[in-house]
C-alpha cells in the first residue's frame, strides 16, 4: 500500500463515525426481602421475654440473695453511753459509825457535823461518803448493817485523838478525849473535822484513781473531778501500764528453773496453800485463778552477768528455750519464775557499806509489767529439793506482785484495798463497755454496706441493759457483776465474725466480681433492645411517610 492510500484511509477513518459501546451499569445491591409482620412480632416478643425474665425474675433473685441484712441498732443511745450522757458514775460509799459511848443526840450531831465537813472537803460529787450510825450493840440488824458498809468507824474514849486502821478488816478505830465530843446543840467540833480528814485520807487513793479513769474517758466536762497533779497522773499512768487488763480468770504458772541437774523438785503446792492461797481466796469475788507448776533443768538464762543491771533484766528470760506457758483457754497467763542461781539485781541509786567499802545494793526479784515476776534464789550447790519454808520469801514476793499486776491499790488494809479494787474494776468495765458501744455505733455509720446480724443487736441490747443495772448499783458487788457481763457482751458484739470479715472487703472487689459476670450477658441484651427500638422507630417513620404520600395523591 502506497503512502497516498494510507493517507486517504486515514482521512476516511476520521470522517466516518465509530459506533460507541454502551456504558456499564453499576451493580445493584439486592435488598433482603421484607420481613413478615409475624417475624417482626416474634423477634420483639423474644427480646421482650428476655427482659421480662431479667427484670421480674433475675433482679428479685439477685436482690434477695445479695441483700445485706442490717439489724436495727439504737445508734443514738449507744453514742450517749459512749459520750457519758447516759450514765454518770457515782460511788456512794456507806460508812458506819459506832459511837456506843455517846448519847443518841450527841452521836446524831457528831454525824451531822462530820457529814458537813466531808462535803466541804470533797470536790468530786461522784465519790460520795455517806455516814450513818450503826445500830446499838446487840441489835440483830447491826451485823447486817456492818457487812454492807465500806468502812466501820469505832469511836472510843481515850486520852488523845488517834486513828488506827485495822490491817485485817475494814475498821478504823478512833479514840478521842472527853472534851472533844460535841454537845447536842454545838455547830462545830474538832472531832468531826478530825474524822472527816481521816476518811478523806483513807479514800484519797481510790478517789485519785477514779478521777484518772474518768479524765481519760469522754465523761462530760461539767461532771469530771478536779484535775490531778502531773506527778499523780504520771504515777497512776505507770501503775495502769504495769497492771494487766481485767479478765474474769487468770492463769498462774509457777516455774522452777535451774542451770544444772539439781534441785529437781520443790514443795510448791504446800507453799502456795500456806502463803498465797489466802490472798487468792479474798480475790475470788473479783477474779478466778487456775494454777499449774513446772520444773526445768539445765535452763540457761539470756545473760550470764553476776550482777544484773537494768539492761540485763529485759534479756534474762530466755523465752526461746524456756517452756513458758502461753495463755490457756483464753485467760491471760501470769508467770512466776524461781531461778536457782547466785545472780543478783543491782538497785540503781542505792549504795550500802560493807566492811568499809561502798558496794551496790542488790535485790533478788523484779516485776515484768503485764507478764509476771522473776525471783533469783541462791541455794547451796548440793541442794536437791526446795522446801516450802525456803519458798516463803519468793511466794510472799509473788503475792505482792500479783496484787500489783491486778491493779490493787497500794494504801490501806488488805480488805479495804480489795473492796476498792472491786469498785475500780466496776468503773473500768463500765467505761470500757460504753466505749465499745460507741465504736460499734461509729462503725455502723461509717460502713453502710456492712451487715449487722441479729446476734449483734441482741448483744447491744444486753450490754445496755446490764450497763444500766451496773450504773444503778455501782460500788457494790452487783455493780461489778453487771459491769462484767456488759463488757463481755459488748466485746462479743463488736468482734462478731461475720462483721470482722467485711471490714476488709471494699466496693472495688464487688466491681471485680460483677463485671466479668454481667458483661457477656448484659451487652447482648442491651444491644438487642437498642436495635429493636431503632427498627421500631424506622417502621413508624416509613408508615408515617406512606400515609402522608397517600393523602397527597
Amino acid at each position: 500500500m502506497s503512502e497516498r492510500q494510507r493517507i486517504d484511509d486515514g482521512a476516511r477513518s476520521k470522517d466516518t463515525p465509530v459506533a460507541s459501546t454502551p456504558p456499564v451499569e453499576a451493580p445493584t445491591i439486592k435488598e433482603p426481602p421484607p420481613e413478615k409482620p409475624s417475624d417482626v412480632r416474634r423477634r420483639s416478643y423474644i427480646i421482650l421475654s428476655f427482659w421480662l425474665i431479667v427484670l421480674f425474675l433475675g433482679l428479685p433473685i439477685w436482690w434477695k440473695t445479695t441483700t445485706i441484712y442490717r439489724a436495727n441498732l439504737p445508734i443514738n443511745e449507744m453514742l450517749e453511753w459512749a459520750d457519758g450522757r447516759a450514765c454518770r458514775p457515782v460511788f456512794p460509799l456507806r460508812i458506819s459509825i459506832q459511837a456506843d459511848a455517846l448519847q443518841e443526840q450527841e452521836a446524831q450531831n457528831l454525824l451531822r457535823l462530820t457529814q458537813h465537813a466531808l462535803d466541804d472537803l470533797n470536790d468530786f460529787a461522784g465519790h460520795h461518803l455517806r455516814l450513818q450510825l450503826s445500830p446499838p450493840v446487840g441489835s440483830e440488824s447491826r451485823e447486817a448493817n456492818d457487812d454492807e458498809s465500806a468502812l466501820i468507824i469505832r469511836l472510843k474514849p481515850g486520852e488523845s485523838t488517834t486513828a488506827t486502821l485495822d490491817p485485817y478488816s475494814p475498821i478504823l478505830d478512833i479514840t478521842y478525849p472527853p472534851n472533844a465530843t460535841p454537845s447536842a446543840t454545838s455547830s462545830s467540833s474538832s472531832l468531826a473535822t478530825y474524822v472527816a480528814s481521816q476518811l478523806r485520807s483513807t479514800f484519797a487513793e481510790e478517789q485519785a484513781i477514779i478521777s484518772y479513769l474518768l479524765s481519760n474517758n469522754s465523761i462530760p466536762s461539767d461532771y469530771r473531778p478536779a484535775g490531778l497533779t502531773p506527778e499523780a497522773a504520771e504515777s497512776l499512768s505507770k501503775r495502769t501500764t504495769r497492771s494487766l487488763k481485767y479478765a474474769p480468770t487468770y492463769h498462774l504458772t509457777f516455774s522452777l528453773f535451774t542451770s544444772g541437774p539439781i534441785p529437781s523438785s520443790w514443795d510448791i503446792e504446800a507453799a502456795i496453800d500456806h502463803y498465797m492461797k489466802p490472798v487468792l481466796d479474798v480475790l475470788s469475788p473479783i477474779h478466778n485463778f487456775t494454777i499449774d507448776t513446772q520444773v526445768q533443768l539445765y535452763a540457761t538464762p539470756g545473760t550470764q552477768n553476776q550482777v544484773l543491771n537494768k539492761e540485763d533484766l529485759s534479756s534474762f528470760v530466755n523465752a526461746a528455750e524456756w517452756p513458758l506457758s502461753p495463755s490457756i483457754g483464753g485467760a491471760p497467763t501470769i508467770n512466776f519464775i524461781v531461778f536457782i542461781g547466785n545472780q543478783t539485781i543491782a538497785v540503781p541509786g542505792h549504795n550500802s557499806v560493807d566492811q568499809g567499802e561502798n558496794t551496790v545494793a542488790t535485790s533478788p526479784s523484779w516485776l515484768i509489767p503485764q507478764w509476771g515476776t522473776v525471783y533469783l534464789l541462791s541455794l547451796p550447790s548440793d541442794t536437791t529439793h526446795v522446801s516450802a519454808q525456803t519458798l516463803k520469801q519468793p511466794l510472799l514476793t509473788f503475792t505482792s506482785h500479783l496484787l500489783s499486776l491486778t491493779g490493787t491499790p497500794q494504801s490501806g488494809s488488805l480488805p479495804l484495798r480489795l473492796s476498792t479494787l472491786a469498785r475500780l474494776r466496776s468503773a473500768d468495765l463500765l467505761l470500757r463497755a460504753s466505749s465499745t458501744l460507741g465504736s460499734l455505733a461509729r462503725l455502723a455509720l461509717a460502713l453502710p454496706s456492712i451487715s449487722i446480724p441479729s446476734s449483734v443487736a441482741d448483744g447491744v441490747s444486753k450490754t445496755m441493759h446490764h450497763l444500766r443495772l451496773a450504773c444503778d448499783t455501782l460500788g457494790g458487788p452487783e455493780g461489778l457483776a453487771h459491769a462484767r457481763i456488759a463488757e463481755a457482751e459488748a466485746e462479743r458484739a463488736f468482734f462478731e465474725k461475720s462483721m470482722v470479715g467485711q471490714l476488709y472487703f471494699p466496693d472495688e472487689h464487688k466491681l471485680a466480681v460483677y463485671i466479668p459476670l454481667l458483661g457477656p450477658v448484659g451487652v447482648p441484651l442491651v444491644m438487642g433492645l437498642l436495635n429493636e427500638l431503632r427498627a421500631w422507630v424506622k417502621r413508624r417513620r416509613e408508615k408515617a411517610e406512606k400515609g402522608a404520600a397517600k393523602k397527597k395523591e
